[in-house]
Formats: C-alpha cells, sequence, structure tokens
C-alpha cells in the first residue's frame, strides 16, 4: 500500500500479537496522520507458564501491556472485550462487538489475522478472529439491517471498509516497508513484558530484525510486515 489510510482498526485475539505482526505498519501510518485504533478480544489470561499465575491476574496484567504497547505505536484507543483467552467462537456476540467498533471507527483498512492458513498451525483464536472481522467487514457493518440496534439505539451508521489486511498469511500479497520503524516495533514488542522477560532485549532486537527481514526478503526493502489483501467497492 502507497497511501497511508487515515482511519485504521486492527482486530487483536490476544495481547502481543499486534506488535509482532504489524507494530511497524502502524507505528508508520500513525507517525504520518493516520487515526488507528485497536480491539483487543480476549484477555490473554492463558498465556503463561508459571504455575502459581491465574488467568485472572494474568489478563489484568496483559491487557495492560496491551495498553502500553500501543501507546509506543501512537495507537489512538484500545477497547477490550475481555473474552476468556482460548474461548473465542464465530458467533452473534462477537460478530456484533466487531461490528460495533467497526461503525464507531469507520475504518478505510481493517488489519487482522489471516484466517484460511493450510500448512502452518494456528492458533483457534486467530483464525476465528480473522472470519469474524471478515465478516464483520462484509457484509454485517456495511448493511443496517444487520445489527439494526447499532444503528437505531446507539447511532453507529453502517459503513463499508475499503480494505482488510490479513497478517499471518502464508502467501503474501502486501508488503509495507517499516525500515524507519523497526525501533519501535521492538519497543512495542518489549511492552509485553510478561511475553518476553526470558529473554534479553538483545535476543528481542535480533528476533524481530530476522522476522522483519525475512518479511522483506524479495523487496526491496531492508525491513518490512507482509499482509494478504482484500479489497472491496466501496
Amino acid at each position: 500500500m502507497e497511501e497511508t489510510p487515515q482511519r485504521v482498526l486492527v482486530v487483536i485475539p490476544h495481547p502481543d500479537d499486534a506488535e509482532f505482526w504489524c507494530a511497524g505498519t502502524v507505528s508508520k501510518w500513525t507517525s504520518e496522520g493516520a487515526s488507528v485504533h485497536y480491539l483487543l478480544c480476549t484477555d490473554g489470561g492463558k498465556g503463561t507458564s508459571a504455575p502459581e499465575m491465574t488467568s485472572k491476574q494474568l489478563s489484568v496484567i496483559r491487557e495492560g501491556e496491551q495498553q502500553d504497547a500501543a501507546n509506543v505505536a501512537g495507537v489512538k484507543d484500545v477497547v477490550l472485550l475481555h473474552h476468556p483467552d482460548g474461548e473465542l467462537e464465530d458467533n452473534q456476540e462477537l460478530r456484533k462487538e466487531i461490528v460495533r467498533e467497526i461503525r464507531r471507527v469507520q475504518p478505510d483498512v481493517v488489519l487482522c489475522p489471516e484466517p484460511y492458513r493450510k500448512n502452518l498451525a494456528w492458533h483457534r483464536d486467530h483464525r476465528i478472529t480473522g472470519q469474524v472481522a471478515l465478516d464483520a467487514v462484509f457484509p454485517y457493518a456495511r448493511d443496517h439491517l444487520h445489527f439494526q440496534e447499532l444503528w437505531r439505539d446507539e447511532g453507529l451508521e453502517p459503513h463499508k471498509t475499503a480494505t482488510v489486511l490479513f497478517w499471518g498469511a502464508e502467501q503474501p500479497d502486501t508488503h509495507i516497508d517499516i525500515g524507519g520503524f523497526i525501533d519501535s516495533k521492538i519497543d512495542a514488542v518489549l511492552a509485553h513484558k510478561s511475553q518476553v522477560s526470558t529473554r534479553t532485549r538483545e535476543e528481542i532486537d535480533r528476533f524481530v530484525k530476522e522476522w522483519a527481514a525475512s518479511a522483506s526478503s524479495e523487496q526491496e526493502y531492508d525491513y518490512a510486515e507482509a499482509f494478504r489483501k482484500v479489497t472491496f467497492r466501496t
């Protein structure tokens, strides 16, 4: 994508997913004036190997870390849905919640996980988030008779989103140069202390740069983030 979108919604399964997959792109876009909003679907309350940690304790920590990471990238706000980690469902509740945010934010672009990976393992919450986000974009957020109570009771007008960018795609077709924002991406990843505390900053720095270099391997960039792009008529 050559043009910077004006408004962006990032639909995130767990705290830290956006940082690993798209924080460089988000940092780039916010620096260029984009209004970026995060929608965090789960509380991340299962992501630990510490036997003394409870899900309730961890969810508070991880949702706080997500806000800290979003601040690094210049994100305007973070909406928390608080669904239990590992328990997302493709149902009306989640679909309505995502439609609500699409109609509130009115995004030009929605970023979310690729739901259709065939050959690489993918967390169930990632698959469901990507599928429900795609359905929410088209047709649910578009037509006022879907979840008409959002229009009638909350004043949220229907919205047509032009583009969805899926991260984690097996065959990405869109690459965004994040060379000037790799340090911001690293800092955003490091905000998730509960997830990276067993690694040194140097190890995280090397890991993130190697991942971003791999994503740019066929491009003219030093570092990139890769997506599969889906477009809709608006």
